[in-house]
Order: C-alpha cells, then structure tokens, then sequence
C-alpha cells in the first residue's frame, strides 16, 4: 500500500513538473532530465513511468482533460433544460479555464500540435457532456441542423475568446460572471433556429 502510494507520488510530481516545463519552454525545449531534476526523481525513473516523452505528453493530456469532464460534471445538472444544461457547461467551461490556467495553456499547445491530430482527440474545451448536448439539441429541432464537430469548433472558439479578454480585463469577479453569461446567451442563440428564439 505504501508503494503504491509513493509510486503515485512519483507519477503525479513527474507529471505536474512536466506541466510547468512545458508551458514555459515547449514540448521542444523541454528535456525529460529537465522534467525528472524538477520532479526530483532520477531521470531512469521517468521513463520508468512514462516509455517516452510522446507518451508523458499525452499521458498529461488525458489527465487534464479527465479532470476536466470531472469538474464540468459535477457543476452541471443533467435534469435541467438543454439551454440551461448548455449555459453551464459554457459558463463554467471558461471559468475552469480562468481558475485552471496552467491546465488550460496547456490544452492550448496540445491543439496546435501534432500529438492532437495523432490522437484523434474530440475538440479541446468540449468532452462528451457537450456532444451529447448538441445531439440532443438538433433531435428536439432547437438547434439548426449544423455538423455536430462544426458546433463543438464554433463552441471552442467562443470559450477561448471569452476566457482571452476576461485575462486581459480588469474586472471584478461579478462582472466576469456577468460577461460569461451574455457570451453563452449569443453563442446559444448563434446555432438556434430562428423560430425557437
């Protein structure tokens, strides 16, 4: 039992290492003895863990993007309206990223390189809650009958806005809420149907 939790420890510092290497210098520009010195593990150690550093890259993806779907589950409502349900997951999706932004930058990198299309990985920001959304969504006929990746892009793309100007702003927590709540009711009605509004 102890192992394992020092086998735990080891993973989890190699990985939280990993994350700030690479936010600041890059999947290139950052050597896995770097990451094993920050860690505080040999660097045997690491690949001990992780075969190659491929596979620590999208080891910390998956994780992040586990606890993510985790986060987005357990402030959502699956009982409640598929614009309600819609508006949450939107607002606390650009709040995760607001409170999360070392987790965030890095899903950002992860987009804009080659491990993403490697991985066949759904759309950043958007985990299964949303897919089944806009599935639902189109089958009740709320939503015009778009491309369901086509919405996900479209999403992703509006979080990503909202969360850059709330960075770059100087603004008090409730105004924040106040923005994130207008930008889901325009991104809602960007993909509702004209006689639904």
């Amino acid at each position: 039992m102890i192992t394992q939790s020092i086998s735990f420890d080891k993973q989890e510092a190699i990985l939280a290492a990993a994350l700030g290497l690479f936010i600041e210098y890059g999947f290139h520009g950052t050597p896995t003895s770097k990451i094993a010195r920050e860690a505080g593990v040999a660097h045997g150690t690491l690949f001990h863990y992780f075969k190659t550093k491929d596979e620590l890259i999208v080891t910390l993806y998956n994780s992040i993007q586990e606890g993510f779907t985790v986060y987005l589950s357990e402030q959502t409502k699956p009982s409640a309206s598929v614009v309600d349900r819609f508006k949450d997951l939107f607002y606390h999706s650009v709040q995760w990223a607001v409170d999360y932004k070392y987790e965030f930058y890095f899903t950002q990198q992860f987009r804009h390189s080659p491990y993403f299309k490697q991985l066949g990985a759904e759309p950043i920001l958007q985990p299964g809650l949303y897919q089944s959304l806009y599935i639902e969504a189109i089958k009740d006929n709320l939503f015009k009958p778009l491309p369901v990746g086509l919405i996900s892009s479209l999403c992703v793309n509006q979080i990503i806005g909202t969360y850059e100007y709330l960075v770059q702003s100087d603004l008090s927590a409730e105004k924040q809420k106040e923005i994130i709540n207008e930008i889901a009711e325009l991104t809602w009605a960007m993909f509702v149907k004209l006689e639904t509004l």
